[in-house]
């Protein structure tokens, strides 16, 4: 079902409802902004300096063979022409074969890289997810939306106050944001 169309079964539920029972005017309704969570929470933060920490290290082994890759290669354009043709073949080979390797690791960098990404987010996703209901729950509210609401008024947003009890609860470094960039690569993909 796509955004809009869950948008508009959601006010037309609601409507209904309203329209249904004199009780369903004491309804609590709220509204979270997720992506503002998935951005803003010191949770999700720790999350992204975690990942950057933890790949960091193969981040600069990779941009270390690039630059020895980029000294090979100017060194062949400089004396290329002065080198016997077995020391032009050699180097040539050299590069052709560094190359490989170096995209091959790229490669495999991304593929991990992505891959604790999405362990993260998972672990971020759920643990925003329990904060929003404890926070419901705590505050008795009915009913709590999220992704799909076209307009809601500063009165029913409740983002600040999950936001502030995300920031009670304090970083916890097992979590990651979405939004969070994978480093790029030393080839700069």
């Amino acid at each position: 079902m796509s955004p809009r169309s869950r948008s508009v079964v959601v006010t037309a539920v609601l409507a209904l409802c309203a329209a249904a029972s004199p009780a369903w005017a004491d309804l609590k309704i709220g509204v979270v902004q997720y992506a503002r969570l998935m951005q803003e929470s010191p949770q999700a933060k720790a999350a992204q300096d975690a990942l950057r920490a933890e790949f960091a290290g193969k981040q600069k082994e990779l941009q270390g063979q690039q630059a020895a890759l980029k000294t090979k290669e100017d060194s062949l354009q400089k004396d290329g022409a002065t080198m016997t043709a077995d020391q032009r073949t050699k180097l040539e080979r050299e590069l052709r074969d560094g190359n490989r390797e170096l995209q091959q690791k790229v490669q495999e960098y991304q593929d991990d890289f992505n891959a604790r990404q999405n362990e993260e987010l998972s672990k971020l996703q759920k643990a925003l997810v329990e904060e929003v209901q404890a926070y419901a729950q705590a505050q008795k509210f009915d009913l709590v939306l999220a992704d799909g609401v076209i307009w809601a008024g500063p009165a029913l947003d409740i983002t600040p106050q999950i936001l502030s009890a995300l920031q009670a609860r304090g970083p916890r470094a097992s979590t990651s944001p979405a939004t969070s960039p994978a480093p790029k690569a030393p080839n700069g993909k």
